[in-house]
């Protein structure tokens, strides 16, 4: 029988919350691989599972949630806890009398609510780990799992046996997407996205939104798939869904809500220039929003006007999912003022700016990194190291403290 699972780099930060919390909640995108994560973890594989996808448990639920809880005794799993919020005030009080970590383990997809409510009703009694697609460290079992940030120290560590991609492997897993079961072959690529699309809307939206028109929403989506890696702008794309702007607010954070979506808010700390208050918009599983538009194969998504959009969303992407599978919560920014002068990524740690081109191209050139000389007007914050990352195939020097860096790097 096929072996279908990929080990996760997120089973550590997983390992650090049991040690910390009574209570621990897994969340991210539908079918991301939260339950399997703890169906396979050392600590949680022998624990009992019960899934809130069952109609049954549900209602077993709400008829009495603390006697349902009496007869789960801990440590247990609940899997898509968002359908049973009337077990939060229980579980808190569990914890409270039980006083030991690793009790209970949840896994919810709607985050915003979801999180909202675990926060305010389980306040410091519960962990909360994000979970995104595959990374590419994953996906090639490299053990490496340190958060990216663009510093000697991490170049160093980095490179140990490190395995360059082709421009053509990159491509096929920009286009085929960073979902287990596509990735693994479990599923068809076109017919698990067909799935997928039909069950969010139907499951997670409804739940989240009164969406009349589901056609429109679908149409909606796809919208924001062709926009990814450019600044939001809600009046372009109510106009092209044929929406209100408040709607087309709404419906966005559905999408950042169900984790398809990321807005990276622009950067204007103490810089004296008249800067971009927008956040860039990414729709973070390339994979799905090359399905979405219709980009048909890795080299037509390659050679066709897209491919630097879905390029630099890889790249977020990548680096988001570095940090979230160490359990920790980065500070990126992006920088644009009103002279188009613009830093596709900062990385902000301990005061310092760590300055980010992203940028499809095998031959890096010193003006690709010009317009990080305007952070010296960033008042009271240092600018470190960065660099450009590329497609080159060799890591090198592109001027004073900045780095040729290629994707492998991640």
């Amino acid at each position: 029988m096929a072996d279908y699972t990929i080990s996760r780099h997120a089973e550590d930060a997983l390992s650090d919350l049991i040690g910390s919390f009574p209570i621990v909640l897994v969340t991210g995108p539908r079918q991301i691989g939260k339950s399997t994560l703890l169906k396979n973890a050392k600590r949680t594989r022998k624990i009992p599972y019960i899934s809130f996808d069952d109609p049954a448990e549900i209602m077993a639920v709400k008829a009495d949630p603390k006697s349902f809880l009496s007869m789960h005794k801990p440590p247990v799993i609940f899997d898509e806890i968002q359908y049973v919020q009337e077990l939060f005030p229980y579980l808190k009080i569990e914890a409270d009398k039980n006083k030991k970590k690793g009790m209970y383990f949840l896994t919810g997809s709607q985050q915003f609510h979801l999180m909202k409510d675990a926060s305010e009703s389980l306040v410091g009694r519960i962990g909360i780990l994000q979970l995104m697609g595959l990374s590419m460290r994953e996906i090639r079992r490299d053990k490496f799992n340190k958060p990216f940030v663009p510093v000697n120290e991490y170049f160093l560590a980095r490179k140990k046996g490190i395995a360059n991609y082709s421009p053509g492997e990159i491509w096929k897993i920009i286009h085929t997407g960073f979902y287990p079961a596509v990735i693994t072959g479990y599923s068809k690529q076109k017919a698990f996205y067909d799935s997928y699309i039909k069950t969010y809307i139907e499951r997670d939206v409804r739940a989240l939104a009164n969406v009349g028109d589901e056609l429109q929403f679908m149409q909606f989506i796809t919208v924001a798939a062709s926009r990814t890696s450019q600044m939001l702008n809600y009046r372009d794309i109510a106009r092209d869904v044929q929406i209100s702007e408040p709607t087309a607010k709404k419906w966005l954070s559905i999408l950042v809500t169900s984790g398809l979506v990321y807005l990276l808010p622009p950067f204007s700390a103490n810089v004296e220039k008249r800067v971009v208050k927008t956040p860039k918009l990414y729709f973070l599983d390339t994979g799905l929003a090359a399905y979405l538009t219709k980009w048909s194969s890795p080299d037509v998504l390659r050679n066709g006007a897209a491919a630097g959009a879905f390029f630099e969303t890889f790249v977020i992407a990548e680096i988001l999912k570095s940090y979230y599978n160490r359990g920790t919560e980065p500070s990126l920014f992006y920088y644009r003022d009103k002279d188009n002068k613009e830093i596709d990524l900062l990385i902000m740690q301990d005061g310092t700016l760590y300055p980010l081109e992203i940028k499809m191209t095998a031959t890096p050139k010193t003006s690709d990194a010009a317009a990080f000389r305007v952070l010296e007007a960033a008042k009271g914050h240092k600018t470190g190291s960065g660099g450009l990352i590329c497609t080159s195939e060799a890591f090198g020097i592109l001027d004073k403290d900045r780095y040729i860096i290629p994707v492998s790097y991640i």
